[in-house]
């Protein structure tokens, strides 16, 4: 599992290269990095236990936030400003101190990933003449977290399939030469996370995060 969610990324640009003939002109490849956050969530055990997590995303410590899609313009469908994607997102996140002082766990975080896989819906606004293009996106997929918690009765360490995720993004791209850009953007997340972890029992939380990226494409 550990390698899988590692070579997602690898995978969506094998992708982008296998579909280029067939799609040329349609398809762009991306990746981005940037700043990422998440509010404070609750947190419930199958045991009866509650607490709120505050969370930190520590955005470009080791390992980094960092994301990458595959986009197909409808071109040759006679929709050229509606796309769909495949995204992967490496989010992350870690309870701070004051959440491991009042839970009386040692480790808690999900930062070898929230890992999350969405298929989404893009519509861009071309500008005439201008190589600015605003865009918006929505989009539902899975989160599959790297579980890592540490409590008085055991130790979790392992990815889980964590549950259905939302996203939603807002941007701007700007065309640097016919087959690269940069882009901006905003994305915010939902993913709804239940996951095993010692003794049988099970955690969830509902997490958003809040990025703000920005990125670089290949357009075929």
């Amino acid at each position: 599992m550990r390698r899988a969610v590692r070579l997602s990324v690898f995978g969506l640009a094998a992708l982008a290269c296998l579909a280029s003939p067939v799609l040329a002109e349609d398809l762009q490849f991306s990746v981005y990095g940037g700043y990422q956050t998440a509010p404070h969530s609750g947190v419930d055990l199958s045991d009866g236990t509650h607490f709120t997590a505050g969370w930190e995303g520590k955005s470009f410590g080791s390992p980094p936030y960092y994301g990458a899609r595959v986009t197909w313009w409808l071109e040759d469908l006679g929709h050229p400003n509606l796309g769909l994607s495949i995204d992967y997102t490496h989010d992350k996140v870690y309870a701070d101190d004051k959440t491991l002082a009042a839970s009386g766990w040692s480790h808690f975080e999900f930062t070898d990933g929230l890992n999350l896989l969405t298929a989404n819906a893009l519509y861009r606004f071309p500008q005439d003449g201008g190589r600015w293009t605003p865009y918006l996106g929505a989009g539902v997929g899975v989160n599959i977290p790297h579980v890592e918690v540490t409590r008085p009765s055991g130790t979790t360490f392992d990815y889980e399939f964590g549950g259905v995720t939302l996203q939603a993004q807002a941007g701007v791209d700007f065309r640097v030469s016919d087959h690269w850009s940069t882009f901006v953007e905003y994305k915010g997340t939902y993913s709804k996370v239940d996951v095993p972890i010692d003794s049988g029992d099970r955690l969830k939380t509902d997490i958003f995060t809040n990025a703000v990226n920005l990125g670089v494409s290949f357009h075929w």
